[in-house]
């Protein structure tokens, strides 16, 4: 495989597992160094990263709970000293689903907190290096539900047609056209992805 991506820092939130922790291995198969985040006991998390170093790449899990935005400035900080960012894919996702009148206030805190406003958190912390350094990508992973509505699944569909949006703002804001006009800076926009 060409490792194009060699000597870049990676990110993927919600890479334990899943969609997230094959993106990871995509990365470090393509010669990033990649910082995982996500859930899990002390064994998955050590499989996830001893799957992502059989690429041949250097791994690191960085803890942070996404609903709290004081832990996911604290994680871009260790992040960012570990190799300044180069790749930032806001995977993590939870859902739940039940009529909207039946939706627990809580659990609409969660999912808007870690679908949504964590990519914010996230983006305003890495895209200004980026921009600085003149590279930089965001892959924000949505979902067939950022374009349609679904029943019994608000919070969650509200979180992605919000990604969607999100990822609309930063690629004006950075994008080739604001590449220009600020002398250089990535290229972010949403990656829609199944669900």
């Amino acid at each position: 495989m060409d490792r194009f991506l060699q000597g870049r820092t990676a990110l993927v939130t919600g890479s334990t597992s899943g969609i997230g922790l094959a993106i990871a291995q995509a990365l470090a198969a393509a010669g990033a160094r990649v910082a995982i985040n996500g859930l899990g006991t002390a064994e998955q998390v050590d499989a996830a990263l001893a799957s992502v170093a059989a690429t041949g790449s250097e791994s690191r899990h960085f803890g942070a709970d996404l609903r709290n935005p004081a832990e996911i400035e604290a994680m871009m900080a260790a992040v960012q000293d570990w190799g300044a960012l180069d790749v930032l894919v806001n995977c993590a996702g939870i859902q739940h689903a039940a009529p909207l009148a039946e939706q627990p206030a809580h659990k609409w805190d969660d999912i808007i907190a870690i679908n949504l406003s964590a990519a914010f958190h996230t983006m305003q912390q890495a895209l200004p290096g980026m921009a600085g350094r003149g590279y930089g990508r965001v892959v924000n992973i949505a979902s067939v539900h950022g374009l349609v509505a679904s029943k019994n699944k608000a919070p969650y569909v509200a979180s992605k047609f919000g990604i969607v949006g999100l990822s609309k703002v930063a690629a004006l804001e950075y994008g080739a056209g604001g590449r220009r006009a600020r002398g250089g800076g990535p290229r972010p926009g949403g990656c829609p992805g199944g669900g």
